[in-house]
Order: structure tokens, then sequence, then C-alpha cells
């Protein structure tokens, strides 16, 4: 005798695959959302990460510009202080100015001669005397351009006359008054007193 089975298999098999389908279509959703949450964990990390780096950075570019505000005051103070150096230094070197031209003026004058007057306007200044001979004028012209005080002399008049009956050659000239260096200040006046006194 023929068996018919009556059963549904094929709705069973169908309900089975569709359970199955529906377990794998969970399983998958399940995993794409613990990977969407991994995935996004992960860029949070590091995006919390970039973030302190960038805090740090951010800090340190503070700190630096502090410090190069700092440096630049630093600088300044630098240029200030050399520049009340400067200003001592020549208020050292003028100070016995007066002293060593004058000094300076005698040691180049050559014999033969004397000064009636000296005057100083500025760096110039202007010498009046009397010489026995036109030599004695250019000798004295000669002097004061290789002087460590003087440079550039120039002959403004010379003209002849007659002191105590004996002829004579009345000079005016101008000089220049070279500035020194306080090194070559300090030099020139230990040349004019080896014992450095002023």
């Amino acid at each position: 005798m023929m068996r018919v089975n009556l059963l549904p298999h094929r709705q069973i098999r169908r309900e089975t695959r569709q359970r199955e389908f529906t377990l794998m279509a969970a399983f998958s959703a399940i995993a794409a959302v613990v990977i969407v949450f991994m995935g996004l964990t992960f860029i949070n990390s590091r995006v919390d990460a970039q973030n302190s780096r960038n805090g740090r950075l951010d800090a340190a570019i503070v700190k630096l510009d502090k410090e190069i505000a700092d440096i630049k005051d630093l600088k300044d103070q630098i240029s200030i202080m050399l520049e009340r150096k400067q200003v001592v230094e020549n208020l050292q070197t003028n100070r016995s100015q007066a002293v060593v031209v004058l000094d300076e003026i005698s040691r180049q004058l050559p014999e033969g001669m004397y000064l009636k007057s000296i005057k100083q306007k500025g760096n110039v200044i202007a010498i009046e005397g009397v010489a026995d001979t036109n030599a004695r004028v250019a000798t004295l012209v000669r002097n004061f351009s290789t002087s460590n005080w003087l440079e550039l002399p120039s002959l403004v008049e010379i003209k002849s006359v007659i002191v105590n009956n004996v002829k004579q050659n009345e000079f005016t000239l101008n000089v220049n008054l070279k500035v020194p260096k306080a090194e070559d200040g300090i030099t020139a006046t230990s040349k004019s007193d080896p014992k450095g006194r002023q």
C-alpha cells in the first residue's frame, strides 16, 4: 500500500529558511551596529587625541609668543643700554678733550711761531697766530694732518705784518676736531701722558 505524506513539508522548509534568514539578518544588523559603534568609538578617540595635541600645541605657541615678546623687550632694553653706554663713553672721551686738544696743538706747534687765539665752534677750531716764515705755517698744517686729534687743516689767510719792527707772517687757519672712539681717546691720552694723567 502506498503512503502519502500529507504534512506541509514545503511550508515547513520555507518557514525554517525564513527563520534562518531572519536570524542571519538580525546577526548581520547586530554586527553592523557593533562595527559602527566600534568605528565611531575609535574615530572619537582619535579626534580627542588630536584635540589634546592641538591644545598642547596652542599652549606651546602661546608660551613661545610670550617668550618672543620677552626677547623683544630684552633686545629693546639692550639697545637702550648700548645707547647709554655709548653716551657715557662719549662723555668719558670728551671730558678731557679740551686739555688734550690744547696739548696736541702745543705739541704740533713748530718753533718760530706763537698763537694769538684759539676758538672752537662745533668741531671746527679757528687758530690765529704769528710765524716768522711761511714755512713754519706749512709745517704746522702738515703736523695737523698727521695728528690723532685734529684733521683737515685749511689755511684761511696769511699776511705780512710788522711786529716790534720785525717782519712777521700773521695767519689764520681752521682745523677740524677728530672725534675718536673711546679706545682711541684713551690711547691718545696715554700717549700724551705716560702715567695716564689727564
